[in-house]
């Protein structure tokens, strides 16, 4: 039975039964109310009079875009009474139509307009109305995105805003976006738009309580941006991918409250069997036509790694962005996770050691280091935007080319130089090679192609102005600038925890486990699992820049590694100081031919 079918009481949510149906105990009652303290002392939630606010905008963003759809109505020949009637309806998703942003965050919207007024009409006249009003600042139209959205801020509120135009001539103000009949004749980026606000409906619709979904989602996503896995853009997870996966726990637990909640989650996620798809409710046929999340039909959907199946039709994989490496990272955490609830459910560890920061950079030895710059904040917003988009085709890049020998984990946190008179940002992204795997002397991992390959693809941004520019460099730890730090200032390595030489086998052996693609019949058990400190010389790689002379293609010219490391150039454009004092090396010759190896 599916959780949309008429059930008998007690009514059973999700596609299997429930894993328990006992509720909480008084030592979860109070863990609970621990746990909700930690997130009011995190400022987890708005004030009432930011909430105020945002229905303010809300609804000042409804009588815009009503204006502007009868405008186009009036500009276009139709009837007095059709201008009196023409109307557009505003939706909210994501986050703040879960009931779990926080403050700050911005507001998800989709607008629904008539069938006469397109995308273009969105982008264009639109676009210029909101550009010529006060309130709206840091307009930034994505046409070309996988969902076309325009960003702005309005008033201090963030906004994206999405549009769909349904096959009517007049949209009503109480449209019924779940019913499947607004997908009727309409395009692929528009069902991407629409289903944004169709599956925050079915998520609700399909939890047992509300309010512990939400409290336990607050949680998790807290929990997720600490560790450093929450970004669906560089190939981690998002906002209704979290929420889909809380979901399901749910329903595994109908009567739970968010303190076991939490626990359940990661109890749940150690140990499921990847690619095993989590799905809210059955996956439904209809006659329209759109395909449908199917690894029996679609050759493509059986290369997902983590399939996370949103609930409204056409349901589709919603994290395909997923990769063999940011999947291995997510289970990593979820081990260590689940062995910290274990600890907080017998009184050994308290809710804060959950939700204390990744230590990202002293975690691996060798680290990849994407500095992006360009002539202003405006064109640093929109250029960062899409290189960040292109990072996790780095990662997938370096997986293909070294046959996943050589892991990457990309760190969706961006860094800035304060220091610099440039706009400029920094990503960071870990490297090792694959637990267990053989290394003969003197092997390298070659990306020249690989870094090549990237440089193409990024450069190819349709929207490039003068001073937009790329570089990736190769650091070592003790490499890495100190503005990542907190207060500038790197932590002492006498301060970090080393794991024992057993947790430390145990560690390597479930992750040889998950490189080897998490058999379904290979599953390890849960076990205990301690922060990462990469400080073994096995586990190192260092790089070799490798410059191939115009006019003797072929011959080597190692260079020795320089105190900041050697930059590696991957624009063609004019070369700038990325490091006060510190200025990337100029090689004469054709910056194509600038690749790097890494060596094991």
């Amino acid at each position: 039975m599916v959780g949309s079918e008429a059930l008998p009481s007690p009514r059973q949510h999700g596609v299997t039964k429930p894993l328990s149906l006992a509720g909480p105990s008084d030592a979860d009652l109070l863990r609970t109310k621990k746990l909700n303290k930690v997130g009011y002392d995190a400022g987890l939630y708005e004030s009432k009079e930011e909430a105020a606010k945002r229905v303010e905008v809300l609804g000042r963003i409804k009588q815009i875009v009503v204006d502007w759809v009868k405008q186009l109505t009036r500009l276009r020949g139709y009837t007095d009474q059709m201008v009196e009637d023409a109307n557009a309806v505003i939706f909210t998703f994501g986050s703040y139509r879960l009931g779990v942003h926080g403050p700050g965050a911005d507001i998800d919207t989709l607008c629904v307009g008539p069938s006469y007024v397109n995308r273009d009409d969105f982008f264009f006249v639109l676009h210029d109305m909101l550009s010529g009003m006060e309130e709206v600042t840091e307009l930034q139209p994505v046409p070309d995105a996988h969902v076309p959205v325009m960003k702005f801020k309005f008033d201090g509120i963030c906004i994206d805003l999405l549009y769909a135009s349904i096959s009517v001539l007049v949209v009503p103000d109480d449209l019924d976006i779940s019913d499947d009949s607004v997908l009727y004749d309409v395009d692929e980026p528009t069902v991407r738009s629409l289903n944004g606000c169709r599956v925050a409906d079915q998520i609700l619709k399909h939890v047992p309580n509300v309010e512990h979904f939400r409290t336990t989602l607050r949680c998790l996503k807290f929990w997720a941006k600490k560790r450093g896995v929450y970004s669906n853009v560089t190939g981690f997870l998002g906002g209704v991918n979290w929420a889909l996966l809380v979901a399901r726990v749910c329903q595994f637990y109908p009567n739970a409250i968010p303190s076991m909640l939490v626990s359940r989650f990661f109890r749940v996620y150690t140990q499921w069997r990847w690619p095993n798809p989590v799905m809210l409710c059955s996956i439904q046929q209809q006659e329209l036509g759109f395909a449908v999340w199917d690894p029996r039909k679609n050759p493509k959907d059986r290369t997902h790694h983590m399939p996370i199946i949103t609930p409204a039709y056409p349901c589709m994989n919603s994290s395909y962005n997923v990769s063999t490496s940011t999947l291995r990272v997510m289970t990593e955490q979820f081990l260590f996770a689940n062995t910290i609830c274990q600890e907080i459910e017998v009184n050994k560890a308290q809710w804060h050691a959950l939700f204390e920061p990744y230590m990202f950079f002293e975690s691996y030895r060798n680290y990849l280091q994407v500095d992006i710059v360009a002539g202003d904040c405006d064109d640093l917003r929109a250029w960062k935007g899409w290189v960040e988009s292109r990072l996790r085709q780095l990662t997938l890049m370096i997986e293909r080319d070294t046959m996943g020998k050589l892991q990457c984990h990309p760190y969706p946190h961006e860094y800035s130089d304060p220091s610099k008179q440039c706009s400029h940002s920094a990503f960071f992204m870990g490297l090792q090679r694959k637990q267990g795997e053989v290394v003969l002397e003197g092997q390298q991992f070659d990306i020249r192609k690989t870094v090549d390959e990237f440089r193409h693809s990024v450069n190819m941004y349709v929207f490039w102005r003068p001073g937009m520019e790329i570089y990736v460099s190769h650091v070592r730890r003790k490499q890495i600038p100190l503005y990542v730090f907190p207060e500038g200032c790197r932590i002492p390595r006498s301060n970090i925890i080393h794991p024992s030489s057993e947790e430390e086998a145990s560690r390597k052996r479930k992750l040889e486990a998950i490189g080897n693609g998490m058999k379904q019949d290979g599953l390890p058990k849960r076990q205990s699992v301690s922060p990462r400190n990469r400080d073994s010389d096995s586990d190192s790689v260092s790089p070799v820049i490798v410059n191939h002379s115009c006019a003797e293609e072929g011959k080597r010219n190692v260079f020795e590694v320089q105190p900041k490391g050697l930059e590696l150039v991957v624009s063609s454009r004019p070369v700038v100081e990325l490091e006060q004092g510190t200025v990337i090396r100029q090689v004469r010759c054709d910056i194509n031919s600038l690749k790097e190896d890494i060596k094991v």
